[in-house]
């Protein structure tokens, strides 16, 4: 369905309709507005906690990001005041009763992992507003996320230890390489709630903003990401997953290889007659 969104104050979303697109989900709705994927974990009732239907609308959401090049950034939320409280595991042991999920679980491998960002991480920056809860298997969402915008009432953590659980999206590898050993076991190893603040501090998380304000948040920042040059900025997220183990001269070298087209695209041309001509660039992505 495509209805008319309400005029937006950023130069940068292009297109003036949101678009709830077939690939969405029970569970989980995604939405194309412009530049902008939005999606929304929709089970409030769980608190959105995960399910077999959402975990494979989330898949599909991340897939349709990397190949579609006219979206540039993607926003996960979570309906109903909540982020999402964890995997529910009954639900996730029952098969969906919908004949199409049942299809789209069988053709797409690992669609479980895909959906929960350990695997098939979208090539475009995903952006995360989060409200009310996001635990266990929340967190492990925004982990996987590029950027995070969490309301002041929000609470993180990852519980999976004091429930004899293991954290299977990540994030005993990638929480120690984002915020530090020590914060990090200190999370993982306690299963204690994060407040917002001490999230801020160790680095977890971009900003605070009031309750009920994320989503707003994380628009404008996926505005402003849409307004810079898609290559661009595909090209510096790629070269920071390719590189981030690599020592620093083979680094470089990857770098290199990924930022010299770049630079002799038809955007970094178009950059730089928008500078001289003092106007917005209007980027192609070429």
């Amino acid at each position: 369905m495509i209805v008319p969104r309400i005029c937006s104050h950023s130069p940068f979303v292009l297109e003036e309709l949101v678009e709830r697109l077939p690939i969405s989900t029970e569970h989980c709705v995604v939405e194309r507005d412009g530049h902008i994927v939005i999606v929304t974990m929709k089970r409030p009732e769980a608190r959105n906690a995960l399910s077999t239907t959402m975990l494979v609308g989330l898949a599909d959401a991340w897939a349709y990001m990397s190949e579609t090049p006219q979206v540039r950034a993607g926003i996960l939320t979570g309906a109903g005041g909540t982020f999402c409280a964890g995997a529910d595991l009954k639900a996730m042991g029952r098969p969906p009763s919908d004949p199409r999920i049942r299809e789209r679980m069988a053709r797409i491998p690992d669609f479980h992992w895909k959906g929960l960002l350990r695997e098939g991480r979208p090539t475009k920056p995903l952006i995360c507003a989060v409200e009310g809860h996001a635990v266990a298997g929340g967190t492990e969402l925004l982990v996987g996320t590029d950027l995070r915008v969490v309301a002041e009432g929000a609470t993180l953590g990852l519980y999976e230890a004091k429930r004899g659980l293991f954290p299977m999206g990540g994030s005993a590898i990638r929480l120690p390489r984002q915020i530090g050993y020590a914060n990090a076991m200190d999370i993982l190893l306690t299963a204690r709630p994060v407040s917002p603040r001490e999230a801020l501090a160790m680095g977890l998380i971009n900003t605070i903003v009031p309750d009920g304000q994320a989503l707003a948040a994380a628009r404008e920042l996926a505005e402003q990401i849409a307004g810079c040059g898609p290559l661009a900025v595909q090209a510096i997220l790629r070269t920071y997953r390719e590189t981030q183990h690599l020592p620093e001269e083979e680094a470089l070298r990857v770098s290199d290889e990924i930022g010299w087209p770049v630079i002799g695209s038809e955007d970094a041309k178009e950059g730089a007659r928008a500078f001289r001509e003092k106007r917005r660039p209007i980027f192609q992505g070429a």
